[in-house]
């Protein structure tokens, strides 16, 4: 999906300064596409429309549309300085500082280097100066949620035992569904990729409907067994232990890591369980889905296959994952290396705590 772009304002001024720098013979090529970048900007122009347009890729849209709405013109622009730029003094710096961390400007959510420079009557260069030597950045943000769970310090010692000191005659796996897989095919067929050109696609899209992909993630050898279904109910969830249960030496232990989905813990599961008792479930605590070792490998699914594919059909979907996991299995698979103690993630999310002034009962 593209990117949501935000809309540029050009004020008369910035126009004039713009439409001026396109008119001189002595502009440089590289001025003159920035420039035209924002004009296109302003006058409603998505980014993919730019970048075919110009000839140029969207990444390079994207920069030059949000160094303008940062720093304005000047931020376009590599501008002859006359002599050595002002030194501000240390009572400057801390407001800089204490605005930054302080304060919410009114005209917007957080600070841009505009935006401060205007508050601060300093120039964008010395606020881009301050806060990179105190590494601030407040045109990023994080998502964080910490784990409630009572039973947060006993489900991370069990997990990362498991995965520092895998118990003998047994096999430990990490088990997760990714859902809402969607088969995606673009509007018009793509640009391929060739010298000066990065390869191109249409940022419209047809969708053919949705699938859902159960995977085991082996720890002591990284290989996958998977399990492509319509739904994700607790019914396939039972399908797909048992398909494991097939799938593995009967003499060895199966230890499943999983997160607390309900599909997991249903009446027909706990009755299969107990026939099967060489299979153990492991829990990881709530909101602590980065405790499960197969996310990471879905997140390699979803670069090397997902993002950048195209399907025409549902089954062109199922095919690529199936065909994914044979070569991965085949080629990438590698045992998977856990390193940080349950000790200290458990004083890492102590300090989250406190940071977000939470308490023991929050």
């Amino acid at each position: 999906m593209a990117r949501p772009q935000e809309n540029i304002l050009l004020a008369d001024a910035d126009r004039q300064v713009l439409e001026a720098v396109l008119r001189s013979h002595k502009t440089p090529q590289s001025r003159a596409l920035r420039a035209r970048i924002v004009l296109k900007s302003s006058a409603g122009e998505s980014v993919e429309a730019i970048a075919v347009l110009l000839g140029t890729s969207t990444k390079s849209v994207y920069k030059w549309r949000n160094r303008f709405l940062e720093s304005g013109v000047d931020g376009l622009f590599d501008l002859p300085r006359s002599g050595q730029p002002k030194k501000l003094t240390e009572q400057k710096i801390k407001e800089v500082l204490t605005l930054t961390v302080e304060r919410i400007p009114h005209e917007a959510t957080h600070w841009s280097l505009r935006l401060m420079a205007k508050y601060a009557g300093v120039t964008t260069w010395h606020v881009k100066q301050i806060w990179e030597a105190a590494n601030l950045k407040p045109h990023r943000i994080q998502t964080f949620k910490i784990s409630n769970d009572p039973q947060f310090a006993e489900k991370v010692i069990d997990v990362v035992g498991l995965y520092m000191s895998p118990p003998d005659n047994a096999i430990v796996l990490s088990v997760d569904e990714k859902t809402q897989i969607q088969a995606l095919d673009r509007t018009q067929p793509m640009l391929q990729l060739k010298p000066g050109q990065v390869e191109r696609r249409t940022h419209d899209y047809k969708r053919h409907g949705i699938t859902s992909l159960y995977a085991a993630f082996n720890i002591l050898t990284g290989e996958v067994i998977g399990r492509v279904t319509a739904r994700h109910r607790a019914k396939e969830f039972l399908d797909f232990m048992r398909q494991i249960e097939r799938s593995t030496p009967k003499n060895l232990d199966l230890h499943v890591i999983l997160d607390n989905s309900s599909t997991h813990k249903t009446v027909e599961v706990r009755q299969w369980l107990e026939k099967h008792p060489r299979i153990i479930l492991h829990f990881t605590p709530t909101s602590a889905s980065w405790l499960n070792a197969v996310e990471g490998w879905f997140s390699q699914l979803e670069r090397r296959a997902l993002y950048r594919g195209v399907f025409s059909s549902v089954k062109d979907l199922k095919d690529e994952i199936h065909r994914f996991i044979k070569v991965h299995n085949a080629v990438s698979a590698k045992p998977f290396k856990w390193t940080k103690t349950a000790k200290s993630i458990m004083e890492s999310v102590q300090r989250a705590r406190e940071s977000a002034g939470l308490n023991g009962n929050n």
